[in-house]
């Protein structure tokens, strides 16, 4: 064969490995794309599924993050201005996790410093070098020796101005994560922040319908007893035990010197003179004996 086929035949060839390398990198990115979006609308139905608890959200959020984003496990925190709170975690060990759950903890970490100053995310390629975990801040330092942790990205979780948490995952090998998967992870955080505000304001709509449903039940005990006064009272008492949450309530009047207890919500039986005690107990008694 001549010294021109052969050059011929081999342009050929590696045009052939070329076009194959090509299709095989196309094919992967189509596959990517269609993992995110597949994963996009997982995220998506969750949220409509359970508007009003995040609890199933955060969970499907960091799994699909860890997954797509090869991260070793994640972590959500919210943010109320002043402390960290991990309210969601997936796949982190034991003692990290133990550490955690004893917060809340202030902003420690670089990555959190840096998100809570502004920044819209924050990669560490090896936490073990930076200068938290060399002088010791309590996260760094959890997050290397009880977690393993050494590349971690980190996404605020923001509504207009205001910093609600912060979404990060974790790698206990040095692998920087890429610009594709900070993007993606960027776009689940805006999903989550929709989730908590429709949570809200969800939240806020049902105790303002609660407190209306409560003071019209009120009003039509008033109504339909006006001159008995003892289920007003436990109306009443009811009605602000369950919406405040309170595992207990007491009402009493006062007339000038003396408390009486006039209703009782949720409170263990009294015996006869230690109910006595407390309906007869004068404000301030100084002489009379207490």
């Amino acid at each position: 064969m001549n010294p021109t086929a052969d050059t011929t035949l081999n342009e050929l060839r590696q045009l052939n490995t070329d076009l194959h390398r090509e299709l095989a990198e196309c094919k992967a990115e189509r596959d990517d794309a269609l993992a995110r979006e597949t994963a996009t609308a997982e995220i998506l139905q969750v949220i409509n599924s359970s508007p009003a608890d995040l609890s199933p959200l955060f969970d499907a959020i960091l799994e699909k993050a860890m997954h797509l984003c090869q991260a070793a496990f994640g972590a959500l925190w919210t943010y109320d201005g002043e402390y960290m709170n991990v309210v969601a975690t997936r796949g982190v060990p034991p003692q990290f996790v133990e550490f955690l759950t004893e917060g809340p903890h202030r902003p420690a970490s670089v990555v959190q410093r840096a998100i809570v100053g502004g920044a819209p995310f924050d990669q560490v390629a090896d936490l073990k070098l930076t200068d938290g975990y060399r002088a010791g801040d309590p996260i760094p330092r959890a997050a290397a020796d009880l977690g393993g942790v050494r590349t971690l990205l980190g996404v605020s979780l923001r509504k207009n101005d205001k910093l609600l948490g912060i979404f990060g995952i974790y790698r206990q090998e040095v692998r920087p994560f890429t610009d594709e998967q900070i993007a993606l992870l960027q776009n689940f955080a805006a999903q989550a922040v929709i989730a908590m505000e429709n949570g809200r304001l969800i939240t806020e709509t049902r105790e303002a319908l609660e407190q209306q449903t409560a003071t019209a039940e009120v009003l039509g005990v008033i109504n339909s007893s006006p001159g008995d006064l003892a289920p007003v009272f436990d109306a009443m008492l009811e009605k602000a035990t369950r919406l405040c949450e309170a595992p207990y309530g007491q009402l009493a009047t006062y007339d000038g010197e003396f408390f009486r207890f006039v209703a009782v919500h949720g409170t263990r039986p009294l015996s006869s003179s230690r109910r006595v005690s407390l309906y007869r107990r004068p404000l301030g008694s100084r002489g009379r004996g207490s």
